[in-house]
């Protein structure tokens, strides 16, 4: 409670108030323009953060995760393009409505599901992140490897592509997290004489050129592409009655979501299509959905905006990203000094409840800047692709050579663009390869310190319970599915005989 009040006390500051005020309005934008989103958002706004405090600099990270996941639902309603990938859903029931002169009821109900939503994940990110930290309070460099190793298990699964070629980025990932001196041997590996890369490849020039550089480069195939906005004179809130036919619906996704976020490897997207069908399943009028069904909207932006709150969870926690974005948080996090993990909600609780304090105000602020700032935001998203790309590439190698005004830091994010680009030409996922590069390190050290704590006898780690069930969770992680598939298989044959 005295940490709560504490972390309280520090959101009291009026500047950092403006600065999650505009964050917010910037969260808003980026999520409203059609081929930004939220990780982008935050991956280019990273290497701004860092002369700030840990504090104003995390928050307006998390303030931009958060609103620029709710402002996807403004262009997937507006112009039927889901401003961001969790609102692709919103889409099937938002533009009919917006279609039939209701944008508005249909922005009202996305303002108050992403606000609930938002609100109740925050809650349970309260709740839960302590608990969780507290029970891996006990951990040592054993368990810890387990931990991690655990984490990028889940590689094969947190990008879009197919598991094999997630590894592979992963992997690749991991690879790059090896540059650098080695802090046991202190021994240079792959530096090839730049002193610019003994520390390692830095994270925040990497997050850069895969997230923010790539997307331009993929844009610049879009040209071509031309969206309808629907005109919308006026914005009518919804009634009543539509708060009462949604409202178990907010609350049904807003758990699915909040779920879903905790989970390493999941994120908005899938919360939002699962909270959607799950909507659809226990809806009275399930035929109304995709024509203008306010329950399918409900449930696709309730889940994708509690997933947020989620997904900081394991990344606070474990130090596990549960998201992309928190991926790029967890980069931030790292730059600052600061290690997520059961310490920090004992040496920096103050820190964590700031967070959770900001984010909890963002889920408040966005609920009046995206409804009625709507009508703006839609004129913003006619920018042509030809216009707002440039300034997104030039916002890029200015984040980039920020950090160390280093010029080696603008070939990497380049660099990194173009790699980034032909993984997504190639079908290849530039999540895992993010991750990878976070976790690799982590995962080189803490091996490092368990060998020196066991005096070189690796397999005393299997002794240990907390660190065997990490593995055990593992190999279920990585081969699980398989061994499932190939009993599926021979089952099949002998029920079909027996028939």
């Amino acid at each position: 409670m005295e940490a709560a009040l504490s972390g309280l006390m520090a959101l009291a500051d009026p500047n950092l108030l403006i600065l999650i005020a505009f964050a917010t309005l910037g969260g808003v934008l980026v999520g409203a323009l059609p081929g930004l989103n939220a990780t982008t958002g935050v991956a280019l706004l990273l290497p701004f953060t860092i002369t700030m405090d840990p504090i104003p600099a995390i928050a307006i990270l998390t303030t931009i995760y958060c609103a620029a996941t709710f402002a996807g639902a403004i262009t997937a309603i507006l112009i039927n393009t889901p401003g961001t990938s969790a609102s692709a859903t919103t889409c099937l029931d938002g533009y009919p409505l917006a279609q039939r002169g209701e944008a508005g009821r249909a922005l009202g109900i996305a303002a108050v599901s992403s606000t609930l939503g938002g609100i109740i994940s925050v809650v349970c990110l309260m709740l839960a992140a302590p608990l969780m930290a507290k029970a891996a309070y006990n951990f040592a460099p054993p368990e810890y490897f387990a931990l991690t190793l655990f984490g990028m298990s889940m590689l094969a699964t947190i990008g879009d592509g197919s598991p094999v070629k997630n590894v592979i980025a992963g992997a690749f990932g991991v690879m790059l997290a090896t540059v650098g001196i080695d802090l046991l041997t202190s021994i240079e590996r792959f530096t090839f004489g730049y002193n610019e890369l003994s520390e390692g490849i830095p994270f925040v020039p990497v997050m850069i050129g895969v997230f923010g550089i790539s997307e331009l480069l993929v844009q610049a195939d879009r040209l071509h592409i031309k969206r309808k906005q629907v005109i919308m004179k006026s914005i009518r809130l919804p009634s009543k009655e539509d708060y009462k036919k949604v409202w178990r619906t907010i609350l049904r996704s807003s758990g699915i979501g909040t779920f879903i976020g905790i989970l390493p490897a999941e994120g908005a997207t899938v919360a939002s299509m699962i909270g959607y069908n799950e909507a659809r399943r226990w809806s009275k009028t399930p035929e109304e959905f995709g024509k203008g069904s306010l329950e399918g909207i409900a449930g696709s932006e309730a889940a994708n905006n509690s997933a947020t709150g989620g997904a900081m969870v394991p990344t606070l926690a474990l130090g596990i990203p549960g998201s992309p974005t928190a991926a790029v948080i967890l980069a931030g996090l790292m730059v600052h000094g600061l290690r997520p993990g059961p310490t920090m909600f004992t040496e920096q609780s103050d820190f964590v409840f700031a967070i959770f304090w900001s984010m909890l105000l963002v889920n408040i602020l966005f609920f009046g800047v995206g409804l009625w700032g709507a009508k703006l935001f839609a004129r913003v998203t006619l920018i042509p692709i030809q216009i707002l790309w440039p300034i997104v590439f030039i916002f890029s190698i200015v984040g980039a050579y920020a950090l160390e005004q280093s010029m080696m830091d603008v070939w990497i994010a380049i660099g990194a663009g173009i790699v980034g680009f032909f993984m997504r030409r190639y079908s290849f996922s530039v999540v895992p390869l993010s991750i990878g590069l976070i976790l690799g390190g982590m995962l080189e050290t803490r091996l490092g310190q368990s060998m020196v704590m066991l005096d070189e006898q690796w397999w005393l780690m299997f002794t240990r319970p907390l660190s065997l069930l990490f593995f055990v969770l593992t190999a279920l992680a990585l081969f699980g599915p398989l061994v499932w598939g190939l009993l599926f298989k021979q089952r099949k044959p002998i029920e079909s005989t027996g028939e």
